[in-house]
């Protein structure tokens, strides 16, 4: 395999110099060889060193990068601190909804600290993960803010590639898809399925890239979902990854406005509708009113 680097011999010109030596994140051949570094050790530690006794976390967890689903459900849900999460670097917070427990994690941006945060959260009890990230339109197919099931994502990152062989994309379970599709349409919910695009450097999005990108069909460009997606079928996981289309890469005066309360009240109500969904499969025939009432899509 050939490769190349690259020098800056000006400013804003980039040239490149043949080298024999391929990239390292693509030289790995041991994916299904375990890891020495464990989260449940890591977590262990944790533990010791805050005081904290054993426990577990809620089945059903979300990882929210910006914050918004966070202050949501710490003002309206009456969200507390978790006594159990052991992390260094996050703090959860639990609420319960509909005789649901949940968890949230906020400011877990990018692949690698999000995947960081899954592995432990797999490891201290979550049943199921679901991602609502923010992301920027690819293909126009409608107004900001709307949301997209992401059913795989363009591998543009690192983090995937230490969990499964080199492809071009990360793929979601088919049958947590099908089953939240088949969910949100029986709630009245426009949610559509696409492919997303994820990148470690948004400040890299360039015109030949996104134009790239669009004749791919790519419907969005976000930061999380491929990794989560490696991580997920490498670890035969649960994971799930909503995005929140909220703006057109800031190319617009008065871009990134995401709707009421910071869309999170709508994001909140999607990812009980993909708890029930992939608790019991993809239809809302079997609820009751009022719990039905509960998933419907904020308008």
């Amino acid at each position: 395999m050939i490769s190349r680097r690259f020098a800056i011999d000006r400013p804003g010109s980039v040239k490149s110099v043949i080298n024999a030596d391929p990239a390292p994140l693509l030289l790995r051949d041991d994916h299904n060889r375990p890891s020495v570094f464990r989260p449940e050790n890591m977590l262990r530690e944790a533990r010791r060193q805050k005081g904290l006794s054993a426990g577990s976390v809620p089945p059903f967890c979300v990882l929210d990068p910006d914050g918004d689903i966070v202050r949501y459900v710490r003002e309206h849900k009456n969200a507390v601190c978790s006594p159990t999460w052991a992390c260094y670097h996050t703090k959860m917070w639990e609420w319960h909804e509909m005789g649901r427990r949940y968890g949230i994690v906020g400011s877990a941006v990018g692949g690698a600290f999000s995947v960081l945060v899954a592995e432990q959260l797999f490891a201290s009890g979550c049943r199921l993960l679901i991602s609502v990230a923010s992301a920027g339109q690819i293909i126009d197919i409608g107004p900001p803010p709307y949301h997209i099931l992401v059913e795989r994502a363009v591998r543009d990152e690192g983090t995937s590639y230490h969990y499964l062989p080199p492809c071009t994309y990360a793929e979601a379970d088919p049958q947590i898809v099908a089953a939240a599709a088949s969910c949100f349409a029986g709630a009245g919910c426009t949610v559509p399925t696409g492919t997303t695009w994820t990148t470690d450097a948004p400040f890299r999005e360039t015109a030949e890239t996104i134009a790239a990108r669009q004749r791919e069909g790519i419907l969005a460009v976000e930061m999380e979902a491929a990794a989560l997606y490696a991580f997920a079928t490498a670890c035969r996981r649960p994971v799930i990854c909503l995005v929140h289309v909220t703006n057109r890469l800031g190319c617009i005066d008065g871009d990134f406005e995401k709707g009421d309360n910071n869309g999170a009240r709508q994001s909140l109500d999607l990812v009980k509708i993909l708890v029930y969904a992939w608790q019991f499969g993809p239809t809302l025939d079997g609820v009751n009113h009022d719990s039905k009432k509960g998933m419907l899509c904020a308008s």
